[in-house]
């Protein structure tokens, strides 16, 4: 795509007031297309993934860390890359990338998110789309699954280790069994979800699949050396942690010795998880009601909102 052939303006949803995503998240016809820094890309976007983050931000529970609105929200895109800055060393023009656009929630927010049909993007934080999958699949990727790599990282999570994954079959939870079993190599990896789900979970390799609506984890005799909380249990996730063990969250609320920590958007862990993703060891874990087209964004974000939606909700196509 010739620079003389990219609008202006592009079909955007944004948002100029913080509340509930139903009230506040609005369609813009006309809304700018961002420019580049020298070191970023701009993405016709396919596909965009969304997030709990976002409807939290749309919220304003991180509006300090924002610039004022009107703000596009999205992290997560999978498209193709139509104008390099001028220090771009990775991408060329015609490539297909996917990444988590914002790098660190607190400290580095965008006004353009990825619910548009152009995004601006930093060249750490995009990786060559697997050929393997979809524009679809790749962008349901990688705000989950970095954060629950990180979270791995942090627990020093290893070979031979067992670990429990609080909600298994939620967006982060299903590929965090998937890289404890197949990436970490962890010997025994249990996960929580409700009755119907528990299926999903043994398929993605989890050992032990905990009905959460009939029994109490904390309650059986077996204890973790890692617990990975992805929906904020407190004093509950803590006793199921093994004498000496460890527990993560990536939503509170937490409880001593529990770690919270939000991630550092990087590509680096894409393009470690690229040869697992083309072997089909870590597959992409969608929604039945995804994808979503653009028009219906309210719907996808009402869908994510009553929390039982499975693994990822993702935008496509745009428009």
């Amino acid at each position: 795509m010739a620079a003389s052939t990219i609008p202006s303006v592009n079909k955007a949803w944004i948002y100029s007031d913080y509340g509930k995503t139903s009230d506040v998240l609005k369609f813009d016809e006309n809304f700018p297309v961002p420019d580049i820094k020298e070191d970023e890309v701009l993405i016709k976007v396919v596909a965009a993934a969304l997030n709990p983050i976002d409807y939290k931000k749309i919220l304003g529970v991180f509006k300090e860390h924002n610039p004022p609105p009107p703000l596009v929200p999205g992290h997560d895109v999978a498209g193709v890359v139509v104008k390099v800055g001028s220090k771009v060393k990775k991408f060329k023009v015609g490539d297909e990338v996917y990444g988590d656009i914002i790098e660190k929630v607190r400290e580095g927010p965008r006004k353009f998110g990825t619910l548009a049909e152009y995004t601006a993007a930093g060249e750490n934080v995009l990786a060559l789309k697997p050929n393997n999958l979809n524009f679809v699949e790749a962008a349901s990727l990688p705000l989950a699954i970095e954060t629950a790599y990180e979270g791995f990282e942090r627990a020093q999570l290893s070979a031979g280790q067992s670990i429990l994954i609080l909600g298994g079959a939620g967006g982060v939870g299903s590929l965090a069994i998937q890289l404890a079993k197949h990436v970490f190599g962890a010997s025994r990896v249990a996960a929580t979800a409700s009755t119907a789900k528990l299926d999903l979970l043994r398929s993605l390799g989890a050992d032990l699949a905990i009905d959460y609506t009939k029994e109490k984890y904390e309650e059986l005799p077996e204890k973790f050396d890692v617990v990975y909380d992805t929906v904020g249990e407190g004093e509950r996730a803590v006793k199921a942690v093994k004498e000496g063990g460890k527990s993560f969250a990536i939503a509170g609320p937490i409880a001593p010795p529990t770690v919270i920590y939000g991630l550092t958007s990087s590509a680096t862990t894409l393009e470690k998880l690229k040869p697992y993703f083309e072997s089909g060891k870590v597959k992409p874990v969608l929604d039945p009601k995804t994808p979503f087209p653009f028009s219906k964004t309210l719907e996808a974000f009402a869908h994510l909102e009553t929390k039982h939606a499975i693994g990822k909700i993702v935008v496509s196509p745009i428009p």
